[in-house]
């Protein structure tokens, strides 16, 4: 990777790390938000899930308009309109006020991680992809561990101070977009408009370019994808209340695992998928990921003591961190030229798997507290024997990708 593209890939990675601090540090404390405008548990509900909502409704839309437009603006507009919602919601003094600004963070936001990945997508090559594509996700997933703890700290000030500072760094990361950042598409790929002296060609509308990827190997990526998304969510959204419930964890130790996990993802997709992904090739770490995923899942609800469950998170988040980079740069080898639209149909996948993962594991977490992780390792299972049967060997997969690239 030049000199460039490692430029482009650190504020890809700082603008990708801003928004999810934003989105992650807003979970411990909306629950005070709601104590102190006077609204109970369905109104927490409906602020919670109207994020990933918007996010499923309008980052494909958002992608598909980054392939006519180009990646930079629809980027700069996804930041900047996050810099403007958290602002508004530190100010917010009532619920309605704070249900909107959720909301348009949730539709704006959604603007920027399928164009971050598109833009890796077509700037690097196939070899240098998965590295990208696991710097980013090492970034989401830095930015989900530290939300919470950032969010925390900042409260004990005032508790809207954590959104005016995110503010503040969603603004920076605009600036190193609208001043850093080239365009990663020619004008005539991003506009549509033929070369001088080229045949005109009518651009497939966005409905034929989704159905042209459903059909193939992509439309079983992002089945993956959301299966992925539905299995973590069952995990991620209980293993704090299951650790306190089973084990009686102080908040220290909560912390602990947290902390944890955030390192072993960053090992993880920032420093061993790039070299694992050019040795045994991306469906291969899918599918180890997904066995050793389902594998994780058990041994969590297995767990007997603090050790053990620090061991058994470390194994699971180690597996899910090679499935996620390797899925992205997958799919991102059958998009060719519409980037933005499939990668809008990858976020809106797993953005599906976010909205129903927590409220099918909220669910039967009050039937069993295991079952939300048994639950998990069925779906990862599911999702390898998917891998197996749907998709082929690995050579062949390899071949496909490689024509088309050609295209």
């Amino acid at each position: 990777m030049n000199k460039n593209n490692r430029r482009n890939l650190s504020i890809l990675s700082f603008t990708l790390l801003v928004v999810m601090l934003g989105y992650s540090m807003a979970m411990p404390l909306l629950p005070f938000y709601i104590e102190r405008f006077g609204v109970g548990g369905t109104e927490l509900g409906w602020l919670m899930s109207t994020y990933s909502l918007m996010q499923l409704i309008c980052a494909p839309i958002w992608g598909s308009v980054s392939d006519r437009h180009g990646r930079k603006p629809i980027l700069a507009i996804g930041v900047l309109g996050y810099t403007v919602t958290l602002f508004l919601f530190g100010l917010a003094t009532n619920f309605t006020m704070l249900f909107l600004a959720r909301t348009l963070s949730g539709i704006l936001s959604s603007a920027t991680q399928p164009t971050a990945m598109a833009y890796i997508g077509e700037s690097t090559g196939q070899q240098e992809k998965s590295k990208g594509m696991g710097q980013l996700g090492a970034m989401v997933g830095l930015g989900v561990i530290l939300g919470p703890l950032f969010g925390g700290l900042l409260s004990s000030k005032a508790l809207s101070l954590p959104f005016f500072i995110g503010s503040g760094l969603a603004f920076i990361a605009f600036l190193l977009v609208i001043f850093l950042l080239p365009e990663s598409r020619t004008p005539s790929s991003s506009t549509g408009q033929p070369d001088a002296g080229s045949v005109t060609l009518k651009r497939p509308g966005v409905l034929d370019i989704y159905l042209r990827m459903l059909r193939g190997p992509a439309g079983i990526l992002l089945l993956l994808a959301f299966i992925m998304s539905f299995g973590m969510t069952n995990f991620q959204g209980m293993i704090g209340l299951y650790v306190i419930d089973k084990f009686g964890f102080n908040t220290k130790q909560v912390g602990a695992i947290w902390m944890v996990m955030g390192g072993v993802l960053i090992l993880g997709q920032g420093v061993l998928v790039g070299p694992l992904s050019k040795k045994f090739g991306d469906l291969t770490l899918i599918r180890i990921g997904l066995l050793g995923g389902a594998v994780g899942f058990v041994l969590v609800a297995l767990a007997a003591d603090y050790i053990t469950t620090l061991v058994a998170l470390g194994f699971f988040i180690l597996a899910l961190a090679l499935i996620g980079p390797a899925l992205n740069s997958c799919i991102s080898s059958f998009a060719g030229e519409y980037q933005g639209s499939v990668m809008g149909l990858n976020s809106a996948s797993t953005s599906l798997g976010r909205v129903v993962g927590p409220l099918w594991g909220g669910y039967i977490y009050d039937v069993n507290i295991n079952f939300p992780f048994f639950s998990g390792a069925a779906t990862f299972l599911l999702g390898l024997l998917v891998s197996m049967v749907a998709l082929p060997t690995q050579s062949v997969f390899r071949s496909i990708q490689e024509e088309k690239q050609k295209i």
